[in-house]
């Protein structure tokens, strides 16, 4: 039986949302910037590298002094996406259960019950990782790698998207673990934040003295300009963006360089090269592309290789950078035409 508009009694018609194509997801995602830039100030290199990431399922390593607004960035990023977002700051006593959940004995129920921790959101700002020590670390480069949690030998998935941004203090190594090469090459890029110019300084005081609130987002205008459909539809763009075989060919040339490099006793890894390849298609989607150019590979080497390689003593002694290296080798290895 149905009443006169067709529908069961008892039952309310619900409109679904229409899907989003390829085009309005890059519309919406490249308003992100604007979105963010009303909270924080500068920084695009930033919105982009978390962007990049998002449609390649990929965690970031974010290094920067303290006071750039690193939480900030983040925060902002989720609101405008519709993602939900946690902080943990790594401690020398942060237990893996801090940041994976743990069971926790239910007196009602004579139970134990499984308590999420942080690491179960969207958007996790892992602060200050290098300080935590090994042990921990590993717990939440587990979650990076299989995107579930395992306790007690159960798995848990993780919501998806599942993106770590984690932070290092370059200034402050003394009481810190650094990570280890084999977990750093887990992550896909490794942004810097500088400080800001003056310019860019003037203004946020200026935001400030107006009586902006960081912990408020909403007052400072900050809303949703895209969510999980918007990038879902993303990520299935970039799968569809062509690569050429010159391309590929000079990707894998890059990357060999690296591994020759008088400079460097540790160079790019096979993962490494593939990580190169799923960043220069998102960035070419992002440009309103559907094909790969080597001016892609080039924009993407430093953020995706810089943290994969590793110098030589004496190259550090005499001022060598890892970025240093890198330009060497895209200024010599041969670009396909």
């Amino acid at each position: 039986m149905t009443d006169h508009h067709g529908n069961e009694p008892g039952l309310t018609r619900t409109t679904e949302r229409p899907p989003v194509d390829a085009e309005q997801a890059r519309e919406a995602l490249a308003a992100l910037r604007v979105e963010v830039s009303k909270a924080v100030v500068g920084q695009d290199a930033a919105v982009t590298g978390l962007v990049i990431a998002l449609l390649c399922r990929g965690h970031v390593l974010l290094e920067g002094v303290p006071g750039v607004a690193k939480t900030l960035l983040i925060r902002t990023l989720a609101a405008a996406l519709s993602l939900d977002s946690k902080r943990v700051q790594f401690t020398p006593d942060l237990m893996p259960g801090d940041v994976t959940g743990s069971l926790v004995y239910d007196q009602r129920t004579a139970r134990f019950e499984f308590r999420e921790g942080p690491v179960f959101t969207n958007l996790l700002l892992a602060d200050e990782i290098n300080r935590t020590p090994p042990k921990t670390q590993a717990s939440l480069l587990e979650a990076m790698e299989e995107r579930q949690v395992s306790v007690e030998g159960e798995p848990r998935r993780l919501p998806d998207p599942f993106v770590v941004a984690a932070t290092q203090n370059p200034i402050e190594y003394e009481g810190t673990y650094p990570l280890p090469e084999a977990q750093l090459d887990r992550f896909l890029l490794k942004l810097t934040m500088p400080l800001p110019g003056r310019e860019e300084e003037v203004a946020i005081l200026q935001r400030h003295a107006a009586g902006f609130d960081p912990r408020d987002l909403a007052a400072a205008g900050v809303r949703p300009v895209a969510g999980p459909a918007e990038l879902a539809a993303a990520r299935a763009a970039v799968q569809r963006v062509g690569v050429a075989p010159e391309v590929l060919g000079y990707i894998v040339d890059v990357c060999r360089a690296t591994r020759q490099s008088p400079s460097l006793q540790l160079g790019v890894s096979p993962r490494g090269a593939t990580a190169l390849l799923a960043a220069s298609r998102a960035w070419a989607w992002l440009s309103g592309r559907d094909y790969v150019t080597p001016d892609d590979v080039k924009a993407l080497a430093r953020p995706v290789l810089r943290h994969r390689v590793q110098l030589r003593p004496e190259a550090e002694l005499e001022g060598t950078t890892a970025d240093g290296v890198l330009d060497g080798v895209l200024a010599t290895v041969p670009v396909p035409r």
